[in-house]
């Protein structure tokens, strides 16, 4: 049989299913691969490296049994490891009856495959694990169509190893391969068939959100984005700004499609809030690629809310991460006029000296919150009325004196600095961000007039 796409609900990401031996709750070993050279200029310790790596294992059920830094000086191009650590590795792995062996780091398909005949388990790298954490969070049809296009992206280069049937291959003679060779070239054009069909779609989704997008723009009301490191606290954030249920919970990727909601802010009557998918260090590149319909939502925010967990360790790496990724897409800070204000989250962590430390970090663009106990939400709901304001200038408009509905957006969106009018007309001097003029011109040429 060829290749099959992966349903709904299946653990597939990667090619590693259920019917290829891992199930929820197998036993796993993680293994930081921790390349001496490469160490100096690190943001992150080796042992925070290793702790996040055991949180993504367990965030798809697996059950972490051991862990730890293996130290290279050298990377064996076949083998990634040298052959006194795997022949311990694969000791551990028989005494602890591990199913899973995960590998903190890329890990090339023949390395993959080395290891996998030489300890006796099944192996993922860290963007394997990532997909497989993707492919179980995605509950929308979009983001569905994301992650797989992603595990196809990935998968193509390992189909040598990845279906079973093809274990059994036998060569040819000539030009002529075995009939092994002929199934991985079938299975190569229907992976490249699947891709292009998947990438359509998700081009009529881009297409389709561009649509809302224009939508939200007439009706228009400003767009605020929540970006983050994965378990920063974005999804606590949004449900206590919005009241909503976002799933939120202690655990990395705890939600992955987009949410958006309507808040009022003290000077706006309306403002659309949007949660989206949170990042992590050396997020794979086809993630990035296949989300991007999805992080457009950022591109096109007006003001972009970077919430951080300011009681991790590795809070100042986090940041950087995101904006790693925020600069892939044109949205860093000098990039584009996007204003950004930063969010230390989860301040009711702190001790006393590290609260202090915080309180005195803080600024205008730094705002010290608790998510969870509501603490300084009124002080960042200010400074996004503030921002959002920013850069407003007082314009005189003339509306016809029949005309509620804009003169009530004026009220909404603008401060409204004085007015005057007749039996006819009214003029109305009020004061608009350029974004809100634009969007009230937009709104008075869909009205036509």
């Amino acid at each position: 049989m060829g290749y099959q796409p992966p349903q709904a609900g299946e653990l597939t990401i990667g090619g590693f299913d259920e019917a290829r031996g891992i199930r929820t709750g197998s036993r796993a070993i993680v293994i930081l691969p921790h390349i001496l050279a490469k160490s100096a200029n690190a943001l992150r310790s080796p042992e925070a490296k290793l702790a996040e790596a055991e949180g993504l294992t367990r965030a798809i059920a697996l059950d972490v049994v051991h862990s730890e830094v293996v130290k290279l000086r050298n990377v064996q191009v076949s083998r990634l490891l040298g052959s006194g650590q795997i022949e311990r590795l694969a000791g551990l792995v028989a005494a602890m009856e591990a199913e899973v062996v995960i590998i903190d780091g890329p890990v090339t398909p023949v390395q993959q495959r080395n290891l996998e005949k030489l300890l006796k388990a099944k192996v993922i790298d860290r963007t394997g694990l990532i997909l497989e954490i993707f492919g179980e969070r995605a509950s929308t049809a979009e983001g569905t169509l994301q992650v797989e296009l992603a595990h196809l992206q990935y998968q193509a280069s390992r189909l040598v190893r990845s279906w079973t049937h093809l274990e059994r291959q036998r060569g040819g003679f000539g030009f002529l391969g075995g009939p092994g060779e002929s199934q991985i070239e079938a299975d190569r054009r229907l992976i490249r068939d699947r891709i292009a069909r998947l990438r359509k779609e998700l081009e009529e989704v881009r297409r389709t959100r561009g649509l809302h997008r224009k939508q939200r723009q007439k009706a228009p009301w400003p767009v605020v984005a929540l970006v983050g490191y994965t378990n920063a606290g974005k999804s606590t954030l949004f449900n206590r700004l919005t009241g909503a249920e976002v799933r939120a919970e202690d655990l990395l990727f705890a939600t992955l499609d987009p949410t958006m909601r309507a808040i009022r802010l003290p000077g706006h009557d309306k403002v659309v809030l949007s949660d989206t998918v949170g990042f992590v260090s050396d997020l794979p590149t086809q993630l990035v690629a296949a989300f991007r319909a999805t992080l457009e939502e950022v591109m096109e925010a007006d003001l972009i809310i970077h919430v951080r967990d300011i009681s991790h360790p590795d809070s100042d790496a986090q940041a950087q991460d995101v904006i790693d990724v925020l600069t892939s897409l044109g949205l860093a800070p000098g990039q584009r006029e996007t204003p950004m204000i930063t969010v230390f989250n989860k301040i009711d962590a702190l001790d006393a000296e590290q609260r202090e430390i915080v309180l005195s970090q803080a600024g205008d663009d730094a705002i010290p919150v608790s998510a969870l106990t509501g603490e300084g939400l009124d002080r960042l709901q200010a400074a996004m009325d503030l921002t959002l304001r920013a850069g407003a200038r007082v314009h005189r408009i003339t509306l016809p004196m029949s005309d509620g509905r804009r003169l009530a957006w004026l009220h909404s969106h603008g401060e409204v600095v004085g007015q005057s009018g007749d039996e006819d007309s009214l003029t109305v001097n009020v004061r608009l961000s350029d974004k809100d003029k634009s969007r009230f011109d937009a709104m008075t040429y869909e009205l036509g007039s």
